[in-house]
Order: C-alpha cells, then structure tokens, then sequence
C-alpha cells in the first residue's frame, strides 16, 4: 500500500497555471530586504552577523519564483538554512540568523501548493536536512512542538490549497460537461422538430405542386413559418449563452437578452402541426407542475413525434398522452408504423430524452411495441429533486 501511495505522489503532475508575480510579490520581498538590512544595522546580538546577512540577502529574492520554481526556490531558501548551521556546529552558538529568515516558511507551502509529486518529495527531504537538526537542538519540549507545529502548518496548508483548487477545477469540469449536455439536447431538439417539419412540408409540397398550386404554396408558407421559428429558438438560445456578466457586473452585450418562457405541456397541441397523423391527449391533473417537468414532458413528446414521422414505415396514427398519476407525470408516444430493425442503433434523440428523465429522477423508454409499432414511455416526478 505504502508503494502504491509513492506512486500516486510521484505521478502527481504540477498545479496548471500558476499566477505570475504581481506587485504584491515585490512589495513583500522588498519590505523583507529591508528589515534584513535593519537587523543587520541595528541587532549587535546576532551571532555571525556579516554571514546572517548575506544569506538573508541571497534567500529573499528567491520569493518571487516560489510559484513558478517551487523546487529550486526551496532548495535555494533552505540551502541557506544550512549554511547558517555551520557556525552552530563548528562554534557551538544558538539561534544564527535573522529573525526576517522566518520568510522561508512561505516555500514549503509553495511547494505543496505548485510543485509536482516528484519535486514535493525531494523539496520536503531538503527541508529536513536543516530542520530536524534544527527542533533536535531545541531546549524545551515546548520549542520543539512549536517549532514542527509551525514546519509542518506550512506545508498542511499549502496541501490543503491544492486539494481546493483541484476540487473546484473539478467542480467546474463537471458544470461545464452538464451544461453541454443541455446544450447538445436542446440544440438537437429545436433543429430536429422544425427541419423535419420542414421536410415533411417540402415533400408534400412537392408532391402536389403539379396537380395542387395552392396545396403546394401553403406547404412553403408553413416552410417559411417553421424555419422563422427555429432562426428565432436558436438566437434565443445564442443570446442566453453570450448574456455573461463583466467585471463590473454589467452584461457584457448591449443589447438586452429576452428570455422566452419554456415549452411545456400547454403547447403540445403544436406538434399537431408536424402532420395530421399527430393527436395529441392529456388527462388528470396536469396543474402547477415544476417548470422543468413541463419542459422535459414537451421535449420528450417533440423528440417522440419527430422520430415517429421521420422513421416510421406506414403508420395511420402518432398518439400523444400526457396523464397525471399518483406523484408522478406519465407520458407515451405511440405510432402503428412498422418499428425500426432491431439493433439499428440508439441515437443522440433517444439518448437526450433517457438523459432529461433521468436528471429529474425519472426514467424513459423506447422501442417495438409488442402489439405493433414503435413506443415511447417516461415517468417523470411531479417535485423536482434538489
């Protein structure tokens, strides 16, 4: 098991996107340089004090790569450290240093924090090789527990920022993966529904266009009505999506974004205008419904009738019933047409409606129905879960 965890540390790829310095970085390394100078000046009790200093004046700087070059910058800042050992050991003196050097406990943190598996473990052996002596020369237990309370609060909290930032890139992974699912239904909704209208009104209009003029010039009209609807849905949708909000808080587009109010069960009478195979029948109470149950009960029906009149083979009939039961909304489909061949393959209009029902914890179906024909049927709760 212990293998297995170094393995997934060393396979830890670096944090994406690390910030580049902004003007806080430089205030920060300079107000440091400058108290490292003060102490120098002023603090004559620093043992080894041209040394402290010069290490202190080597170390700040390395600050403002401790984003971009974790590894290095903790090699360089406890690098530093150690040096500062050497006259501990060699002249048996306590405390070298300035106290500004307590700055580098800004580097485990940023090695946690950016750093990649591979660097976090050879930058935390770099940093036990001056800190362990360092707590083993402590005088009192309660300066070693403070001492590696302090060391190890650093790099806790850097691993603790890293596992916040990966989980929010999660989060927002997974936001954007759904709002393209919901995007991709409702695109194939709205542009499968009007050109299969418009397909099926071309052909009938023609059909008729050497016999029927007048027949054939309402098949344009309602050809011209169906592709006005669908230029009208997919700007809709196109000004939803662009109506983001700049840094001020104002819409980043001048013109104003109309929102349209949703499909629902009160417009399913308009499929009927798909074909006059289409009925379309409702029963119980079908009142106060949740806006997106309404939706999904119509895009389902749509996508339903669509797949009807576009695949089946001799059907007399397309039946719609939307009927409210006990806690939930059912809804079925049928057409009497010769069903399609099994093993055909499933579609993204099939995979859309299983996908709406299931978000709302219901479930749908498709396929032959045993008494002939092709069937539609979903079970959609009347509360939306939250």
């Amino acid at each position: 098991m212990f293998a297995a965890f170094v393995r997934s540390v060393l396979a830890e790829p670096r944090a994406p996107d690390p910030p580049a310095r902004v003007w806080w970085d430089w205030a920060l390394v300079g107000a440091l340089l400058v108290t490292a100078v003060g102490e120098a000046i002023f603090r004559a009790d620093v043992p080894a004090r041209p040394l402290a200093t010069v290490v202190a004046l080597l170390v700040i700087p390395v600050l403002l790569w401790r984003r971009t070059h974790p590894l290095l910058a903790t090699a360089v800042g406890f690098g530093g450290a150690m040096v500062l050992h050497l006259p501990m050991i060699l002249d048996d003196v306590a405390n070298v240093g300035l106290n500004t050097m307590a700055c580098v406990l800004l580097l485990p943190y940023a090695l946690y924090r950016w750093a990649s598996g591979r660097d976090a473990l050879i930058g935390t052996a770099i940093v036990a090789v001056p800190v362990v002596p360092g707590l083993a020369a402590a005088e009192t237990a309660g300066d070693l527990i403070g001492g590696a309370t302090v060391v190890v609060a650093a790099f806790a909290l850097g691993a603790a920022m890293r596992y916040r930032a990966v989980a929010h890139q999660r989060e927002v992974q997974q936001v954007r993966t759904l709002e393209r699912g919901e995007l991709a239904r409702e695109l194939h909704d709205i542009v499968a529904h009007h050109v299969s209208a418009i397909a099926i009104q071309a052909q009938a209009g023609r059909a008729v266009a050497a016999n029927e003029p007048v027949s054939a010039v309402e098949a344009l009209a309602v050809i011209e009505a169906e592709a006005s609807r669908t230029l009208h849905e997919m700007r809709t949708m196109v000004r939803v999506l662009r109506d983001t909000k700049g840094g001020d808080g104002e819409a980043a587009d001048a013109e104003p974004v109309e929102y349209g109010p949703q499909r629902g069960i009160s417009d399913l009478d308009e499929l009927t205008r798909m074909s006059p195979l289409v009925q379309v029948h409702r029963g119980g109470d079908l009142a106060g419904l949740p806006q997106p149950v309404e939706a999904a009960v119509y895009r389902i029906c749509q996508e339903s009738v669509t797949n009807a009149i576009r695949h089946s083979l001799n059907a007399t009939a397309v039946t719609v019933e939307v009927w409210s039961d006990v806690g939930v909304v059912r809804l079925r489909v049928h057409d009497d047409g010769e069903a399609a061949r099994p093993g055909a393959g499933v579609g993204y209009g099939l995979l859309g409606m299983a996908e709406r029902a299931k978000l709302l914890g219901g479930a749908c179906q498709a396929g032959p129905d045993p008494v002939g024909g092709w069937t539609v049927e979903a079970t959609l709760p009347r509360e939306v879960p939250r």
